[in-house]
């Protein structure tokens, strides 16, 4: 009794509810038959491609010793891609901040905050990003504990924050740059780290979707407002393919489920163009590891996509979607989130 009216007034409520900012996140996908070079030209035209579409930011993530990822010099490739727009927010997806000394990475944000005032975001994740040799090969032969993110976190804000009198170690340029932070996560210790620390966070639901729910529950609930932040601020990392009719984002995202089946098997390569029916190539097991990888991804038609987009503000309330779309051809990438933000309109 009262449904048909529970539901009008909840269909209401989620009509007239703000619509997330969009934002991009890139991994500088290297394609088969391609380059590095080529995959940062197509970074680069994509980032102008969002710009135009009005997207919040354009974000680049740090991995590295895989051959189908150019984006391992993470801060050089935010600053060609500032470069190469401008007015666009540019970043990182994040740097991984167990790689790094802290303030290797203050002075390397605070270099292109000095650059491009006002336009640089650091989004810092925890896990390294890659496997134990190459952890050995960028150095980090030391043992991490629960306690070094937190710490680290709290000395990249000293460090870009206002130089204080006796300060010992400053940043120069980063002292008094203050480089928005973002906490990135995919579990819920960077939930409560960013609620405590009163910082915006991002979940990478775009491969983790798992924890989505609770983590952005726990960080709401845990809050404190701070200096940069009055109230919780969500992002939530959304993959997208979308294209004029469902049927054609169906073949195109065979190119994200080659990708995902690689991950999942050890096996990562080149983005590889898209397949006919690839999904039915395979067996019941890969099938449902792919979905339960990719248990966020709008993917279809531009009808498809708005309802999916809803779908996904209406049960997170995130304020901003950072999207991920891998698709093999570079133009038909660009029409994917022009549909996307029409979508979103």
């Amino acid at each position: 009794m009262g449904t048909a009216a529970e539901t009008a007034q909840q269909t209401a409520q989620s009509t007239t509810m703000k619509k997330p900012q969009l934002s991009m996140l890139d991994l500088v996908a290297v394609r088969e038959g391609g380059t590095p070079a080529e995959a940062i030209a197509t970074a680069v035209r994509t980032a102008r491609k969002a710009e135009e579409l009005g997207f919040a930011r354009y974000w680049l993530a740090e991995h590295h010793n895989m051959p189908g990822i150019a984006s391992s010099a993470t801060a050089v490739l935010v600053g060609h891609v500032a470069g190469a727009t401008s007015r666009i927010r540019v970043g990182s997806g994040g740097v991984m901040l167990p790689n790094h000394a802290p303030l290797v990475v203050a002075e390397a944000f605070g270099t292109l905050a000095s650059i491009y005032p006002g336009r640089i975001d650091l989004g810092l994740g925890r896990a390294p990003g890659t496997d134990r040799a190459t952890m050995r090969a960028l150095r980090r032969d030391r043992v991490e504990t629960e306690a070094d993110f937190p710490r680290d976190v709290s000395e990249l804000q000293r460090l870009l924050g206002p130089a204080q009198p006796g300060q010992a170690i400053t940043a120069v340029p980063g002292a008094g740059t203050e480089v928005p932070i973002w906490l990135l996560g995919s579990s819920l210790f960077s939930a409560q780290l960013a609620a405590e620390k009163g910082l915006p966070y991002a979940f990478a639901s775009h491969f983790a979707p798992r924890l989505l729910a609770p983590a952005i529950e726990m960080y709401r609930r845990l809050f404190k407002p701070s200096k940069v932040l009055a109230k919780p601020y969500v992002m939530v990392g959304v993959p997208v393919i979308a294209a004029p009719t469902d049927d054609e984002a169906s073949y195109l995202a065979s190119s994200t489920f080659q990708r995902v089946l690689g991950i999942i098997t050890g096996r990562r390569g080149l983005l590889a163009p898209p397949v006919r029916d690839f999904l039915a190539q395979l067996g019941e097991p890969e099938r449902a590891a792919i979905a339960d990888f990719l248990a966020l991804a709008v993917i279809g038609g531009p009808e498809t996509v708005r309802e999916g987009f809803a779908a996904i503000h209406e049960a997170t309330r995130a304020d901003e979607f950072m999207l991920v779309s891998d698709v093999f051809d570079a133009d038909l990438r660009l029409l994917s989130l022009e549909i996307a933000a029409q979508a979103n309109a």
